[in-house]
């Protein structure tokens, strides 16, 4: 390609999907999953897509941040140019009388999409482009869900069976000592190689999740996720680490790469599950990344498949990518028409440029929330 490539429109389609059941969590109970696809045309017929977030709120708000605050400062920028365009889209999070996350929601689909649309120009995939550690990822599934019909041990079993490699166990919103006793029926029903990591959503106290974190050593706990209160959540998961010797990850509930620098410098985490679709999308993400890995603190991601393989399997300190069961999560499973098989609890990814992903235009039609468009010079 001679020339520079030229954003032109930006497009924008949100889906709202039901989910089978109510699912519920230590504090939070979702009943939808829905997401903001973001398409940035190109005027050299390149096109670049993806989809962010799962925000069953604000879809509209999403949307409009996008539209009319964002479009206006991205369209006519050099496609290659990503740091300009991440920095003129961060002043949407800056609107203290607005949640800050829709703004970054909407930086993010711009950069997941920015980048796609990089990775078709230069012909070369994302995990390729972002440093091309390794080609494949371990995959768990997050479940364990509080009210489901099945027993945690029946639940660890169909994950086996569907391939995965392990699961993240919803905690934190019973005793520590109930939870404890459903984390070792996990581990009864996954054997020794099962990956098992435990996610309070920030629903103990510290001297609970100290509690909990003994009851299960012996059972190979490989992670505790977010165990703590929030309100002094970085000084308690530092505790909790000290006192139980249980590797802590939490990350998800940041919204900059500040933020997480703080958790790293607390001496609260041994993973940072930073989430690059709540915070303004992979170029921030990287940067996280970056500073985990000067002082040996892992990186995570919080959901999001679609993105987070390829970031995870770009650097040597990512860990594992993270699904949900196809009833919690339809839209990866539907949307992503070329989604890999898993083979040994591992997805391989694609050698397609950009994210690679072809996503299916009818289940986007049978979802439909609204739509949008922006080009430049209108």
């Amino acid at each position: 390609m001679n020339r520079k490539a030229t954003i032109e429109t930006i497009e924008t389609i949100s889906i709202r999907v039901p989910l089978s059941r109510v699912y519920r969590g230590s504090q939070y109970q979702m009943t939808h999953r829905s997401t903001v696809i973001a398409r940035v045309h190109t005027d050299v017929g390149v096109v670049g897509e993806a989809y962010v977030g799962d925000e069953d709120e604000g879809l509209d708000k999403i949307e409009e941040i996008l539209h009319e605050e964002l479009a206006p400062v991205v369209l006519g920028q050099e496609l290659l140019a990503s740091e300009r365009i991440w920095r003129a889209t961060r002043p949407a999070a800056f609107d203290i009388l607005r949640d800050r996350r829709l703004g970054l929601v909407a930086a993010a689909a711009v950069d997941a999409a920015v980048w796609d649309a990089i990775g078709k120009v230069l012909g070369v995939p994302l995990w390729k482009l972002w440093g091309g550690f390794r080609d494949d990822v371990s995959v768990i599934s997050i479940g364990g869900y509080y009210d489901s019909e099945l027993s945690v041990g029946d639940e660890v079993e169909i994950l086996r069976k569907r391939g995965l490699a392990g699961m993240k166990l919803k905690v934190g919103g019973r005793t520590p000592e109930e939870d404890a006793e459903r984390f070792r029926q996990a581990r009864a029903a996954g054997g020794d190689d099962f990956i098992l990591c435990a996610d309070a959503n920030q629903g103990y106290s510290p001297g609970e999740a100290v509690r909990f974190a003994r009851l299960v050593a012996d059972h190979g706990l490989f992670w505790f996720e977010e165990p703590c209160r929030w309100p002094n959540d970085h000084r308690g998961m530092r505790d909790v680490r000290f006192h139980s010797g249980a590797r802590v990850c939490a990350g998800q509930s940041e919204l900059s790469a500040t933020g997480c620098l703080d958790l790293i410098n607390a001496g609260a985490v041994d993973f940072c599950n930073f989430d690059s679709s709540w915070s303004g999308g992979a170029t921030e993400w990287r940067r996280v990344a970056a500073l985990a890995a000067m002082v040996d603190v892992g990186m995570a991601h919080h959901e999001e498949p679609q993105i987070s393989s390829h970031l995870l399997a770009s650097i040597p300190h990512g860990a594992f990518v993270e699904v949900f069961d196809p009833d919690r999560d339809p839209i990866w499973w539907n949307l992503v028409a070329n989604r890999p098989v898993l083979e040994r609890g591992r997805m391989r990814l694609t050698d397609r440029p950009g994210l690679g992903w072809d996503l299916d235009a009818d289940f986007i039609d049978d979802h439909l929330s609204s739509s949008r468009v922006s080009s430049r010079g209108e």
